[in-house]
């Protein structure tokens, strides 16, 4: 550990971040969790080097009361998002998959922030949010460091969390009772960068006595109202899939399923269409819409101050961002996983002539907070995300990324997945 100077006008949190150096990460604790929880499947796991640019060495301070404002943030949206005049709006556009409710409301919400001078503000609202299985590795193997800043339980508390999430998703359509079977459904799940938490993941249903598998679409098929996965019977699917209205010819028998109700999905297109789908932030940021909708005036000024402003790229606004551009975040409407997405100090012409041609959002840009570590004995400087994962607005985890660039990634040295520690 080492000593922090105090400068004048930076919270305590913001003062470790830019000088606190220390090495956090325990990885050969990380090691010994992975083998006790996967016994040997960890071996493929351990033997690529890519389960390594996961985790960064470093942990991320946050103010307490920056966490307690995402949370009301995230608590905020989600009370928007329950009124009926939302709920029109945003399924205007929704697809028609989309349109039917059969209760579930989303495993493993992700929300996005960046932390700044006047506090958290939400950049992105994802269903299904990678990670959270990793971080909670990441979380339990940590050294102590400078500061004395503190963990919060989630770690401890995340297998018990996870389960009673999915145990509610299936109530909240078949009423009673718990899933026997789970299939853990991606396109190619072996060939995705995250394959090792589908194995995590795989590991704690099993534990908790749910049948688990790891399947490709492909492998599903629907028959007499029941999905079944390499012939066995699939009660719920935790739907990893980015076609979040499940209209590829690929996953034909997880869409019927869906739509007849044979199997509960989560998360699924309708908890998309609700709560990720990016034209939602135009509303959402729009608190002359909210209030007379029902919401409260304290909520809708919490969205207000919390959400950047977002509109949708049009013919008509053209002109006017592209003068503007070095303001705003240019986004895809059906994009993930950062791709098609542009700073707009980085645009050119061209580009933005592409993204006339597509559907795109413009969220007004940013900027993240940073964090100081060492990579191969000398200091960076790196950019930080924060994620809350959630379920019906608790948090089940909280995580940071580390980056460099546009947009975060794992190609980074010295970046990745953060835990995050509590310091006012």
């Amino acid at each position: 550990m080492q000593s922090i100077n105090n400068a004048p006008g930076q919270t305590e949190a913001e003062r470790l971040n830019q000088h606190c150096v220390c090495v956090t990460l325990d990885r050969p604790a990380i090691v010994d969790n992975l083998v006790s929880q996967l016994g040997e499947n960890a071996k493929e796991i351990l033997s690529s080097t890519a389960w390594q640019q996961f985790f960064s060495n470093a942990a991320v301070f946050v103010p307490g009361q920056d966490l307690d404002h995402m949370q009301d943030i995230v608590q905020a949206l989600e009370t928007a998002a329950a009124l009926p005049d939302y709920q029109q709006r945003v399924l205007s556009w929704a697809p028609r998959n989309a349109q039917l409710n059969p209760g579930p409301v989303g495993a493993f919400m992700g929300y996005d922030f960046h932390l700044g001078e006047e506090g958290p503000r939400l950049i992105e609202v994802n269903t299904n949010a990678g990670g959270a299985f990793l971080n909670a590795v990441l979380a339990r193997a940590q050294l102590q460091c400078c500061g004395g800043a503190t963990r919060a339980s989630w770690a401890e508390d995340f297998d018990a969390a996870v389960i009673a999430q999915f145990e509610s998703e299936w109530r909240a359509q078949r009423d009673s009772g718990r899933p026997e079977s789970i299939a853990i459904i991606d396109d190619r799940p072996e060939e995705q960068y995250l394959y090792p938490e589908f194995r995590l993941a795989q590991n704690m249903l099993q534990r908790n006595g749910i049948d688990a598998l790891i399947l490709s679409p492909e492998a599903l098929q629907y028959e007499a109202g029941m999905l079944y996965g390499d012939g066995k019977p699939i009660d719920l699917v935790y739907n990893r899939l980015v076609d979040f209205a499940l209209v590829a010819p690929a996953h034909d028998a997880l869409r019927q399923a869906w739509l007849d109700g044979g199997a509960v999905i989560t998360p699924n297109p309708h908890t998309h269409a609700l709560l990720a789908d990016k034209r939602n932030l135009t509303v959402l940021s729009d608190p002359t819409s909210l209030e007379p909708w029902g919401l409260s005036a304290t909520d809708a000024d919490l969205l207000r101050e919390s959400i950047p402003k977002t509109v949708r790229v049009t013919a008509e606004n053209a002109s006017t961002l592209w003068q503007e551009r070095r303001q705003w975040f240019f986004k895809p409407v059906a994009g993930h996983g950062s791709k098609g997405v542009y700073r707009g100090s980085k645009l050119t012409k061209k580009t933005f002539a592409q993204i006339l041609e597509s559907a795109y959002i413009a969220q007004a840009f940013v900027p993240p907070s940073e964090r100081t570590v060492l990579v191969n004995g000398e200091r960076e400087t790196l950019k930080v995300d924060v994620r809350l994962y959630t379920y019906r607005g608790g948090v089940l985890l909280a995580a940071t990324r580390l980056y460099r660039g546009q947009t975060t990634n794992f190609r980074t040295a010295g970046g990745g997945f953060a835990p995050l520690l509590l310091k006012n």
